[in-house]
């Protein structure tokens, strides 16, 4: 366990990683609680299982690159740590499971050799940032986007204002007007566009799925790419301060957007400029402008002898990109699952004839980018040793599913049973639809959407349904959702809900009255020409529950009879209601505040005495039973409970003191004062508390 502290060059990381191990030990010899060090490893990518006593851990890769020896190193780790499974999300990450709490720092350290994290992949941060798997390459892009989610991702990993928000933030960024990468249900999601010679990009804001879907609102037509940074950082601030954080199913920015309008958030955001850590944010794209380097390796000629496959798996699975004579590979990659003897084989592929370039996609498949065209039937060899020319790749056949009862806490029904069973019926019984690319069918095992099944052409979500005193496993059908472009999408409607077992002629249904009745309509609008009602009433029939046979009691997958059994969720983390820990808390940002002036991040540091302001506010609020739901809240209780009562004495209110955060620069003068006013400040109350301790001592009766 110890050699991690001297492979890792980075100073940051292995501090982070050894903290990590030393909060465990804390956690395990019962000095830490049991809520607030979840929400400890959620920030680090330790997330729970389904199963008891092992973890999953997911490996943050932003939108999705990566090259082969971080590939390589990926399946180092899942081989020694995990299983020897990946599984690509729809968030370009790749997660592993079955992994012993114990063993993560020590994985965490074998993944940074490579420069690979896992912070900030799980819990109240800004996760994962995506983008559409072929930017860089994109025929219809006006530029590449990668550089400027690169740039995004390195500027707020470790950042003070999304450290322990109220909520997870997502972000996305699309290659072209087509909104690949699903802009408007984001928190932030940015298109690229080029206006009188200038870069720049179309701004969504506040969108997201969830139970309740919301589209998002634009916040600009047209932002110049060196104020991203700083754009997000002052929508960061104000979701850090107003979000909501008592009530975990409102606590996604789109609920505050609606609370208090987008014109009112807007107007705080701008409120924020003079606080921001930089006014312009000038971002090099110097790495991602080099030329496609040659191969390492020379690539064999080969002699394709089954050219009908060759020439089907081409128009399936091969991409033309914007630069000449180079395609981009599309693999299929069912449920997004994958082992690393393939993985492996990819690696070296990339590595000696490609550009040593992979990337993940939204849709959980992979994508070899800058392949020279006329090596594509070594490519094509290479990869049918490895199973990886099925067709399909972006088509109604490339059916996307979550985890959902495999691993996951929250999954009420199989999602990837019931995605193999559809793909399988798709195959056999569907052949005309083969290369249908407008349909897309997207499976969630519950309401929370990480199959994206409430924005598919046909969504299904696992449920559970009542058969007298039985329970059986079912799916909700929804209908109507797609992408419709430049920042504009539709959910799906809930249509009907049935028993699992009949999802596939659910799925039969539906394909079957589409080719009778279309009458030549896209699928949107053969569904908005007939209307809900319609569909409801032809499913109708597979929602009785009076026949059930012994098989529906089983779920897909699986070879038992179903129990609904719902976990503890870890979307995010839990807010800790706990004094001492708060004040502990409290402490250790000021901590952090001074090690971040010492380094000269005199924003970093004035955020962290924000944070310490905060925690050591609320801490004092709930020792008197007083609770608030948001930050800002918490300033205000607390001037109206302990200053205007003169039960603490400040130099002015809390909301005057803590406030000038955002009326002051982010200079080396005003994060010194602004630190000491935190320090007296939490000194203050931490005497208030001591006394009130004392108080409450003295006054117990004393036993006869």
């Amino acid at each position: 366990m110890e050699s991690f502290r001297t492979e890792i060059e980075n100073q940051i990381v292995q501090k982070e990683i050894i903290e990590l191990e030393r909060k465990i030990a804390l956690f395990k010899d019962g000095k830490i609680d049991d809520e607030r060090f979840r929400s400890l490893r959620l920030a680090r990518g330790v997330y729970g299982q389904r199963q008891e006593g092992v973890q999953m851990i997911r490996i943050k890769l932003p939108f999705g690159k990566v090259s082969s020896e971080q590939l390589i190193r990926i399946t180092k780790v899942s081989d020694e740590y995990s299983t020897g499974r990946l599984h690509i999300t729809t968030r370009q990450d790749i997660q592993i499971h079955y992994v012993s709490l114990d063993r993560t720092p020590e994985l965490w350290a074998q993944l940074a050799i490579d420069d690979i994290t896992l912070r900030e992949a799980c819990g109240n941060t800004v996760r994962n940032i995506t983008a559409s798997e072929l930017a860089g390459v994109d025929v219809d892009e006006p530029f590449d986007v990668s550089p400027y989610a690169h740039a995004m991702f390195q500027f707020f990993l470790r950042n003070p204002i999304c450290q322990e928000m109220g909520r997870k933030f997502k972000i996305s960024f699309s290659s072209s007007d087509k909104d690949t990468a699903l802009s408007y249900l984001h928190d932030l999601g940015f298109i690229p566009k080029i206006v009188n010679g200038e870069r720049g990009f179309k701004v969504m804001l506040g969108g997201g799925l969830g139970s309740q879907p919301h589209h998002a609102e634009l916040l600009s037509e047209f932002i110049p790419v060196n104020q991203i940074i700083p754009t997000t950082e002052g929508v960061l601030r104000i979701f850090d301060r107003f979000g909501e954080r008592a009530k975990r199913l409102k606590a996604r920015m789109k609920f505050l957007i609606k609370d208090i309008g987008r014109d009112e958030f807007l107007r705080l955001v701008d409120e924020e400029k003079k606080a921001l850590s930089y006014q312009t944010v000038e971002i090099d794209t110097t790495d991602f402008d080099v030329a496609i380097p040659e191969t390492l390796l020379e690539v064999p000629k080969v002699i394709i002898e089954d050219t009908a496959a060759f020439e089907a798996w081409k128009q399936s699975n091969v991409i033309a990109q914007k630069q000449s004579g180079y395609v981009a590979i599309g693999i299929k990659v069912l449920l997004g699952d994958f082992y690393t003897d393939k993985a492996r084989a990819l690696a070296d592929l990339i590595k000696n004839y490609g550009a040593n370039e992979l990337r993940f996609s939204l849709k959980q498949n992979i994508v070899l980018r800058n392949i020279k065209e006329k090596n594509l039937p070594f490519f094509y060899q290479e990869l049918a040793k490895l199973d990886f020319v099925t067709l399909g790749y972006d088509t109604i056949n490339d059916i996307t599913a979550c985890p959902g009862t495999d691993t996951c806490n929250l999954g009420i029904a199989s999602s990837t049973g019931i995605a193999e069973e559809l793909e399988r019926v798709l195959k056999l019984e569907f052949p005309q639809y083969k290369e249908n690319r407008e349909i897309t069918i997207k499976i969630s095992g519950c309401m929370n959407a990480c199959g994206q099944h409430n924005m598919s052409t046909i969504g299904f979500q696992g449920m559970s349904i009542n058969a007298g005193k039985l329970v059986a496993p079912a799916l909700q059908v929804l209908l109507g959702g797609g992408i419709l472009g430049d920042g504009k999408g539709r959910f799906s409607d809930k249509v009907i809900k049935i028993p699992s077992r009949r999802g596939p002629d659910a799925l039969r249904y539906i394909l079957n009255d589409f080719e009778a009745n279309a009458d030549g309509l896209s699928f949107l609008d053969y569904y908005d020409t007939k209307g809900e009602k319609y569909f409801y009433e032809f499913l109708k029939p597979l929602a009785d529950t009076t026949n059930l046979t012994d098989e529906d009691f089983i779920d897909w997958g699986n070879a038992d009879n179903y129990v609904k059994a719902v976990g503890v969720g870890e979307c995010a983390g839990v807010v800790i209601d706990l004094v001492a820990t708060l004040l502990l808390e409290a402490k250790d940002k000021l901590t952090f505040a001074q090690e971040a002036f010492e380094d000269k991040k005199w924003s970093d540091s004035i955020y962290l005495a924000y944070a310490g302001f905060v925690n050591g506010a609320k801490a004092l609020l709930l020792a008197e039973n007083q609770k608030t739901n948001h930050q800002a809240g918490i300033i205000d209780l607390f001037d109206s409970v302990f200053v205007e009562t003169n039960k603490i004495t400040l130099e002015s209110s809390l909301k005057d003191l803590v406030y000038q955060i955002k009326e002051n620069e982010p200079s080396e003068e005003f994060a010194k004062k602004y630190i000491e006013k935190a320090i007296a400040f939490f000194e203050n109350i931490e005497s208030y508390r001591t006394k009130d301790l004392a108080d409450e001592i003295a006054n117990i009766p004393k036993s006869k």
